[in-house]
């Protein structure tokens, strides 16, 4: 994981992956330098999985913001300069950027993985504790014992249908295909 330093709030990256937030901190605005040090992990250990979920989003909008900007001078600049070689020098300061907001987005990634793991576990822990004990809610739990008995209502007068049975399972039986026809995609 990362090792972080305490200069003004920055993140420093080991050997393991390479780059360091620090390296990138000089080229981001004060609106970027803010979110940038949201992903404190002293900070992000007091977020639940709902603000961590939510400092997901908004990182990851920045990081497609600045994606998308980098592309865009990028691709003016090709122009300009007649090759990508010739123009990606002028390109420095978006690429930094870009790089700084996928270094936040992968941390803020990892934290919220832990967080929704250990929800995860929880929630399993809980479920089997409630099944032992016998009160699971499961599938074959009759109504409760206080509950009003209910009557089968009212059967239906007739049954919908557009005149013929083969036309009647015909249709769904279409359906049925362009159902499974999306949910292969």
């Amino acid at each position: 994981m990362a090792a972080w330093t305490g200069v003004a709030g920055t993140v420093a990256r080991g050997a393991a992956r390479g780059g360091a937030v620090d390296d990138y901190l000089w080229v981001l605005k004060r609106r970027e330098l803010d979110l940038v040090r949201e992903i404190e992990p002293d900070r992000m250990a007091e977020l639940d999985e709902d603000a961590l979920l939510d400092l997901h989003r908004r990182v990851r909008r920045a990081r497609n913001k600045k994606l998308s900007n980098y592309r865009r001078r990028a691709a003016e600049r090709v122009g300009e300069h007649g090759g990508r070689g010739s123009a990606a020098p002028l390109n420095e300061k978006h690429r930094v950027r870009l790089a700084a907001f996928e270094e936040a987005l992968s941390l803020v990634s990892a934290r919220l993985a832990e967080v929704a793991h250990e929800a995860a576990e929880e929630l399993r822990d809980e479920r089997l504790e409630q099944a032992r004990a016998g009160r699971s809610p499961g599938p074959h739990a009759g109504p409760p014992e206080d509950a009003d008995p209910v009557g089968a209502g009212l059967a239906r007068e007739h049954a919908k249908s557009t005149g013929g049975r083969k036309r009647d399972a015909s249709s769904l039986a279409q359906g049925a295909r362009r159902q499974a026809k999306r949910d292969a995609r």
